[in-house]
């Protein structure tokens, strides 16, 4: 259905993200803070998505609904991490890295973290492009994907929101958050993330793209059991008070009510 076009499309899409990720390797080897990787990461598959309607120059109403949906999804988590980080020391993660690797971390950081945050980029986009290059009509299937993806944006958000109040307090600082969202699942951010990204499969599904179901497992994974839910709750775990009665008693990803311990 795609064939040539998609490869191209992709191809297209790669070269205006490495290129980015290399300038923002340069800006970071300057400021010497390689924090700011992170807060491209949503703005990433924005570009990604505007690459590939730039490339295809012709607008759908599918198409038109996935930009819409990608940019606000894009545009308020690199918006939130900016703001979050703004004045911030580098994350502890890549202050490890670099005092591990000594002075071979600027090349170590461009292979391992800027250019690996863009191929991850790049192949989790797949299906996001192959739906703008879609000329299939819009269905119910796409309108309910929409609907998993919005729930997704307004689940994510609102447990940053609702972090971001707690962290204010200075009362609850070393302190479990464990009301609203969060008092369902440990990780209602990451969950809302997984909501976006199969409902944007579920789009993708209708416009044929079944096969690009590894997007959303790619991401899935990731958020399950690599860069998400393990990495941050073995740092919780050790600076955190109760946090393992909040463990005992709160879904690891999935929202449901409390035990009772």
């Amino acid at each position: 259905m795609w064939g040539m076009e998609l490869i191209s499309s992709t191809y297209f899409v790669s070269k205006i993200i490495f290129g980015l990720l290399i300038l923002l390797w340069l800006v970071s080897l300057r400021i010497k803070n390689s924090s700011i990787v992170d807060i491209f990461w949503g703005m990433g598959f924005v570009v990604a998505a505007w690459g590939t309607q730039l490339f295809s120059g012709i607008y759908t109403e599918r198409s038109v609904l996935l930009l819409i949906l990608v940019s606000l999804w894009g545009a308020r988590l690199s918006g939130y991490l900016a703001w979050r980080n703004w004045g911030k020391p580098e994350d502890y993660r890549y202050q490890a890295m670099r005092e591990k690797m000594g002075n071979s971390f600027c090349w170590v950081s461009l292979f391992s973290v800027f250019l690996l945050q863009g191929a991850l980029i790049v192949v989790i986009s797949i299906p996001v492009q192959a739906t703008i290059l879609s000329w299939s009509p819009i269905g119910m299937v796409d309108i309910f994907g929409a609907l998993v993806t919005t729930t997704g944006i307004f689940f994510e958000s609102l447990a940053d929101y609702q972090l971001a109040s707690f962290k204010k307090d200075p009362k609850n600082q070393g302190q479990v958050l464990d009301r609203g969202l969060w008092r369902y699942t440990r990780h209602p951010n990451y969950f809302g993330d997984f909501l976006v990204w199969w409902g944007f499969y579920l789009i993708a599904l209708t416009s044929g793209a079944w096969w690009a179901v590894f997007s959303p497992l790619i991401m899935s994974f990731l958020l399950m059991k690599v860069s998400g839910v393990p990495l941050l709750e073995s740092a919780l775990a050790k600076r955190t008070q109760g946090y393992q009665d909040y463990i005992r008693r709160t879904s690891r990803f999935f929202p449901r009510p409390p035990k009772q311990i």
